[in-house]
């Protein structure tokens, strides 16, 4: 019998786990639209701000890989290791837990990806430039296309470190997420806004 995930290096984990771009698929809005009919569910005695759909899944038209991101923005007084526990409770498991931000996922196996496979960043309200990023992408379709050629170059490269995979994306997001800013202002300060 093989180890267990919460046993395996990290090495191990981006073995069973590599990176891997897949065509846009309609089906990641569906994805979306079922996780977050389960997370207001799981969440429902919860203060939830906004749950959003981000990520390259989020992003018409452009390779991608196939794991649906779902940010959980919530208050800034609620209790966000409390909120982390329910969905945990829940099936989900922690990837990673700063002091603002955890990130959950759903769909990881000892033989690999489910299906349906989900990251979940849970943040306090106004913790969004993915929220800008995917919308500039997405009415700048030249700008999505580069971003698209980015992934592909750097997929192979780094297919097995899933770390220098996002560090090399990250001078390119943080580029059109500050002109994003520029361009929508205050965008999501309204805080019941859904997207």
């Amino acid at each position: 019998m093989g180890k267990n995930l919460s046993e395996m290096t990290l090495e191990e984990l981006w073995e069973l786990f590599p990176i891997f771009l897949v065509a846009h698929n309609d089906r990641w809005k569906d994805n979306f639209n079922e996780i977050k009919k389960t997370l207001t569910g799981l969440l429902a005695d919860q203060p939830v701000v906004r749950i959003s759909h981000i990520g390259s899944t989020a992003i018409q038209g452009i390779w991608a890989k196939n794991i649906v991101d779902v940010m959980i923005e919530i208050p800034d007084s609620s209790d966000m290791k409390y909120t982390a526990q329910i969905l945990e409770q829940n099936g989900f498991s922690i990837m990673s837990s700063e002091a603002n931000r955890i990130s959950l996922n759903k769909g990881y196996t000892e033989n690999g990806l489910a299906d349906k496979v989900y990251h979940i960043h849970l943040r306090y309200a106004g913790d969004n430039d993915e929220l800008y990023f995917r919308d500039y992408l997405n009415e700048h379709p030249d700008v999505a296309n580069e971003y698209e050629a980015l992934k592909l170059r750097l997929w192979k490269q780094y297919e097995h470190n899933r770390d220098a995979y996002t560090e090399s994306k990250t001078d390119f997001i943080s580029k059109w997420t500050a002109e994003a800013r520029k361009e929508y202002g205050d965008r999501y300060s309204k805080i019941f806004r859904s997207t």
